[in-house]
């Protein structure tokens, strides 16, 4: 325990008393590291920090502050200095003087403990190998591990003991050839056990970053227009997240801020679009047994065949929404209120092969792989890098290109997808938004978008 019953129960008391409707204490302590690998040279950096998050509720109305102390009085302290000049509400229930037991629903586990030298050992080995091929010039590698305990208390009487062990490993590669760079990059993340159980899996993500540095290295460059667009498998589901996930949570549903708002029981993408947000995913980057609220986590369908079924909810947007809670609630830490956020989102399987979704399209583009990119929540148009791409013709895959875009608007997107692959597969990352960053997965199989803007070096469907 990080915080022993009895201090919860009576900080918590002291919350109520100050005519809050709700209280909740969470406790976080936060274990880090980060390995990296440049120039055969390595470093290693870890951190320790520790804290507390108070959150009052006044109705709709939510305060809140944290600390790094965990003591009673430093507690009660910041619970004081919290709710300042705050007037008692005509809705405060009446105090029971009973205090509260929390009966426990999880127990910390054991720390999954790591062998630094052998880690070491094996980044110097792979960037060795990645090295070996003579156009690689450099290469970043970096192991990213956090190790996370939290606590959470509330006024209802429930407590949760909980532990988040994320591991996220990345490799970044330099293509170089008569004074030209490309780059070429991927990343692997995980819950639970350590990446480096899986050997085989680092090895193929170093050489999958090589691949696309070499191959943008004879690219040519990509045309503009609007064609018809493979989004290819794993990240290519970013765009679902950014421009159509982040409208589906209650944080901009319930400010009408969401082209998603009022839309539910409404047809809003192709009937051949099915998608998920989903926290049970055993082993995903974004997955949680517990919510930063204490909820168990959950499947949400999101959309089914086209039609929008439900909302990302937290407390907070349950309460303002009247729709129901999904397990969905996160923080960064403990120094960000909760709020609704999404965990494993993807585009669920289809029936159509790569193959057979290639062979109808005249003169397209197959988006390999995407980068970064940016999206306005209000509206959903987007406009995405694409990071290694090919020209399709005549139903075949073509010669590589480079330097393409997509942009779009995610509603228009949904409704265009007029085929979706059976091949799903899933690539982690991180979130931010105002409850600060979050590990997360996106996904989809291929999907084609019968008509789409390519932003191009060079015009015309050559």
């Amino acid at each position: 325990m990080l915080i022993p019953k009895t201090v919860l129960s009576n900080v918590i008391h002291a919350g109520l008393s100050e005519g809050a409707s709700f209280c909740e204490i969470y406790a976080e302590e936060n274990l880090s590291s980060l390995m990296k690998l440049k120039s055969s040279q390595t470093e290693y950096i870890s951190g320790k920090d520790l804290g507390v998050g108070i959150r009052l509720f006044y109705g709709d109305e939510e305060l809140y502050t944290y600390t790094n102390s965990l003591d009673e009085k430093s507690l009660l302290k910041a619970l004081k200095s919290l709710v300042a000049g705050k007037k008692q509400r005509d809705f405060q229930k009446p105090l029971s003087k009973t205090p509260l037991t929390f009966p426990l629903t999880h127990e910390f586990p054991k720390e999954i403990k790591s062998d630094l030298n052998k880690e070491k050992n094996f980044l110097q080995k792979l960037d060795k190998e990645l090295r070996g091929d003579s156009l690689i010039s450099q290469c970043y590698i970096t192991l990213n591990r956090i190790y996370k305990k939290v606590q959470i208390a509330n006024s209802e009487g429930a407590l949760t003991c909980d532990v988040r062990p994320y591991f996220s490993f990345h490799v970044q590669s330099i293509a170089e050839e008569g004074g030209r760079k490309e780059f070429g990059s991927k990343t692997v993340g995980q819950t639970g056990e350590s990446l480096f159980l899986n050997e085989d899996l680092l090895k193929t993500t170093g050489r999958q970053s090589n691949k696309i540095a070499l191959q943008n290295l004879k690219a040519e460059p990509a045309p503009a227009g609007k064609f018809p667009v493979i989004i290819n498998k794993g990240f290519g589901g970013v765009i679902f997240h950014e421009a159509c996930g982040h409208g589906m949570e209650t944080t901009s549903v319930a400010k009408k801020m969401s082209v998603f708002s009022d839309k539910l029981g409404k047809k809003v993408a192709s009937s051949c679009v099915t998608a998920f947000d989903d926290g049970t995913l055993q082993g995903q980057y974004g997955s949680i047994a517990r919510d930063d609220e204490g909820r168990p986590s959950q499947k949400t369908c999101l959309i089914e065949k086209g039609i929008l079924k439900n909302y990302m909810a937290d407390r907070l947007g349950a309460q303002k929404t009247s729709y129901n809670v999904t397990g969905s609630a996160r923080r960064q830490n403990y120094k960000f209120p909760p709020t609704s956020r999404m965990r494993n989102t993807y585009i669920d399987a289809g029936k159509s092969s790569l193959k057979e979704i290639i062979q109808d399209i005249d003169c397209g583009l197959f988006a390999e792989t995407l980068g970064g990119g940016s999206v306005s929540p209000g509206t959903g148009n987007y406009n995405f890098s694409v990071t290694s791409a090919r020209l399709i013709k005549k139903g075949r895959l073509d010669r590589s290109v480079k330097g393409a875009s997509l942009v779009g608007n995610g509603l228009d997107t949904l409704s265009k997808i007029s085929k979706v692959g059976k091949d799903l597969e899933l690539a982690p990352g991180n979130c931010g938004s105002i409850s600060g960053w979050v590990p997360v997965t996106v996904g989809q199989p291929p999907i084609l978008v019968s008509e789409l803007t390519v932003g191009g070096q060079k015009k015309g469907r050559d």
